[in-house]
């Protein structure tokens, strides 16, 4: 599965131009408000209308602007989530994702069953939509959506109505949908967290523009791409190796190495995206004794950029890169250059909201 995109409008106080190409996977448009990600959205499913693009997904033509190509809404196949779940109120849930079907085109697809299955939603089948949390009722929108055998879904920020608890109960059906469902998904965030738990690929929007793209581990790492610089930081994807229920840890292993982590509700074999804020890893040019902190990770500097008074070091721990944002004046005492030995002393995780018994950051 292939996703092209190359769109150009302009508005009298706007304009914006944006070419990427995505895979299969859970793609994020990151960026501060106002930086169009929404827009792309709207130009995808064909509810705005660019002056010059086009857009292909998995090889059918939905838009080319230059060969007069400009499928209808209806036929383009594409599911949608809002920021609202936009529930019909005078129908269960059950009626709510059977009117999904009814966009559906072809034989084939998931079940109903399947799809309230997927997103734990069964036992809600008969109840209307006033009777729900705001979590259960994007589950149910993200059903009706997922029932019209899309070929493509966007969520554009799905999340973001939601208090944090809400947040904490959709997001693991979220990252099912991701794994499971075989569905590419266009997904809208100005949230750090959720991107880094949830994508696979990230474009980041600035002004109309791309302001880079790429894996979610390299654009992370990226200060000068993240509205909030402070949170830069590396995503590493680990698995669930086992539990120590007496000591209250979970072991997680990765490319970077081994780590340990406060107890997490997940089975083993579980895969997550873990994330390490920059600014809780902490550099040694020795083997540290003595700490509290249970992860040290051996590796080596591979790059170092000075942003003001800070200096980002990359460090190639195993087979990933771990980002450690020290003063320049540490950096310069501590001798570093490209090539040096160090260990990566890793004092928190940042699990983003899910993860940990409250989400959050997790001492570890």
């Amino acid at each position: 599965m292939t996703i092209e995109i190359d769109v150009a409008l302009h508005r009298r106080t706007f304009a914006l131009e944006v070419a990427f190409t995505a895979g299969a996977g859970l793609t994020a448009l990151f960026g501060r408000s106002g930086s169009g990600k929404t827009t792309v959205i709207d130009l995808i499913a064909g509810l705005s209308h660019p002056q010059r693009g086009r857009i292909v997904i998995d090889g059918t033509v939905l838009l080319d602007t230059a060969q007069g190509v400009r499928m209808p809404v209806h036929r383009r196949r594409i599911g949608c989530v809002f920021q609202e779940a936009r529930l019909l109120p005078h129908l269960s849930v059950r009626q709510n994702l059977r009117f999904g079907r009814l966009f559906a085109r072809g034989s084939g697809g998931p079940s109903l069953d399947a799809v309230a299955d997927l997103l734990g939603i069964a036992p809600l089948l008969e109840r209307r939509p006033a009777g729900l949390s705001g979590g259960e009722r994007q589950r149910v929108a993200i059903g009706r959506a997922l029932l019209a055998r899309p070929r493509l879904l966007l969520m554009d920020e799905p999340l973001s109505a939601l208090d944090e608890a809400r947040k904490r109960e959709i997001l693991p059906y979220i990252e099912r949908l991701r794994d499971e469902a075989g569905l590419p998904i266009v997904y809208v965030s100005h949230s750090v967290a959720e991107v880094a738990r949830l994508a696979s690929t990230v474009v980041v929007l600035d002004g109309g523009r791309v302001a880079g793209q790429g894996p979610v581990d390299a654009v992370m790492r990226r200060a000068d791409l993240i509205p909030d610089a402070a949170e830069a930081g590396s995503v590493l994807a680990m698995t669930v190796a086992g539990h120590d229920d007496t000591a209250g840890l979970t072991r997680l292993t990765g490319p970077a190495g081994p780590l340990s982590v406060p107890l997490l509700a997940l089975p083993v074999g579980r895969r997550l995206n873990l994330r390490l804020p920059a600014r809780d890893v902490l550099l040694a040019t020795e083997a540290p004794q003595g700490l509290s902190a249970r992860n040290v990770l051996p590796g080596r500097v591979v790059g170092l950029r000075e942003e003001g008074a800070a200096c980002l070091v990359e460090v190639a721990c195993g087979a990933a890169i771990l980002l450690a944002r020290l003063t320049r004046a540490s950096a310069r005492d501590l001798g570093l250059t490209e090539g040096s030995p160090v260990h990566a002393i890793v004092k928190s995780v940042a699990l983003d909201a899910g993860l940990g018994p409250g989400g959050g950051r997790l001492e570890i």
